[in-house]
């Protein structure tokens, strides 16, 4: 993929998010209108109910458009970061985001000059924020790998940008499908849909940490305690968020919070373990009108999954100690996570159609002497944050539940 092809997708993306908008723009007034005549006159016109219809199915192609291009162009950066220019830098983190920060000019020069009373800030881009080696096979091929990365929440949710403080977006509360076979010339059934409208506020998750004047004489330490510490305690505190977030103050809304509780669905499968109770929850999933796409583990949960053995041969089966398959259950990829509150549960559903997370704000990397006592105490302040929202357009297509069978 060429630097041209690259800036194509970005330049159809960037008409489709002005499409996208346009169409939010009328269809959020034409959906408040609907439900103010369903209220008073007990019944929406035909007309109307066309309208706010053709409405809702062209915001729905766009935004699907738009989640293409942004998935199109996310994997075309990262392509590029792995290649990097072909000058022979070929250290394996280079791409990483504390290479980014000690490779900035300005920072190489805070580090010549440490005094108090300055301050230094430094945006990262999201591409940045994963690490890939590249390694020299002879003087001019490079082999890019991608490590076994550990998948996160927000890697199975669609992706998305935002320059609002908030992001407004309709929630589907209520479906009924009336579609049936009609004669010609009757009267064609009517489905219901409703929606209600949600206003999610962009929130920040950010930390800061001290480290010692002389950690700037030595940029690859800084790097190492960039990448190490500041990012991953990110990531750590965005995955508890986007699953557990309380949707109060400034708490994202998590999707384990708004997510519907278990029910068999099958009347003719009574559940025996841990892996009945994962197939009929993408069941329920699937009975909410859209497909499962992933789900999240607590990594003693997975551990114990992965551990299981056949009880004549003692093989395991769904392991191989010394392969390096990404983690599946049910052909769908497996979040694994350390939160408290997911041992002993499961979460499964449609994170790719039924939630998006809409970053305002990738991380941003803030060296500063201003701070507290630090020129007296000869240390540095460093904070990282990042600002981002997260809709969830359809909460009965997230089930959540817990791993004991019961008798």
């Amino acid at each position: 993929m060429t630097d041209q092809t690259k800036d194509q997708i970005a330049e159809q993306l960037k008409q489709v998010n002005a499409k996208v908008k346009e169409l939010t723009d009328k269809t959020l007034p034409a959906a408040e209108n609907a439900l103010k005549e369903a209220q008073k006159a007990g019944e929406l016109s035909t007309e109307t109910k066309n309208k706010v219809d053709e409405l809702l199915t062209d915001l729905n192609t766009m935004r699907d458009t738009q989640n293409k291009l942004q998935t199109e162009l996310g994997e075309a950066e990262q392509l590029f970061a792995r290649i990097g220019s072909g000058n022979g830098d070929q250290s394996p983190s280079r791409n990483r985001a504390g290479d980014l920060v000690i490779a900035n000019d300005r920072i190489i020069e805070f580090s010549k000059n440490v005094s108090a009373g300055r301050r230094l800030a430094i945006d990262v881009p999201r591409a940045a924020l994963t690490s890939f080696a590249v390694n020299p096979v002879d003087g001019s091929t490079k082999i890019v790998t991608n490590p076994n990365q550990r998948l996160t929440v927000r890697d199975l949710l669609a992706p998305g940008d935002t320059e609002s403080s908030a992001v407004a977006y309709l929630r589907e509360t209520l479906f009924t499908n009336n579609a049936a076979p009609v004669a010609e010339n009757t009267t064609k059934p009517y489905s219901e849909i409703e929606f209600e409208e949600v206003l999610s506020g962009v929130k920040t998750i950010a930390h800061l940490m001290k480290i010692a004047k002389q950690t700037l004489d030595d940029l690859p330490q800084l790097r190492s305690i960039i990448n190490g510490r500041l990012l991953n305690g990110l990531k750590r505190v965005e995955d508890t968020q986007l699953l557990f977030g309380s949707g109060t103050g400034n708490n994202l809304h998590g999707i384990y919070t708004q997510a519907t509780a278990f029910a068999n669905p099958s009347t003719k499968t009574t559940p025996s373990n841990s892996l009945d109770l994962m197939r009929l929850a993408m069941l329920q999933v699937t009975l909410a009108e859209l497909s499962a796409t992933g789900h999240v583990m607590h990594d003693i949960d997975w551990t114990d999954i992965e551990l299981m053995k056949d009880a004549s041969t003692n093989g395991y089966l769904f392991s191989n100690p010394f392969g390096t398959l990404e983690a599946r259950l049910w052909g769908l990829p497996v979040a694994q996570t350390n939160q408290a509150g997911m041992l002993g549960n499961f979460l499964t559903g449609s994170f790719a159609d039924a939630a998006q997370i809409f970053d305002r704000e990738d991380a941003n990397v803030v060296v500063s002497t201003e701070n507290a006592d630090d020129f007296e105490k000869n240390m540095v302040s460093i904070r990282a944050e990042e600002r981002l929202a997260l809709a969830v357009y359809r909460p009965q297509a997230f089930v959540k539940g817990s791993l004991t069978v019961g008798p």
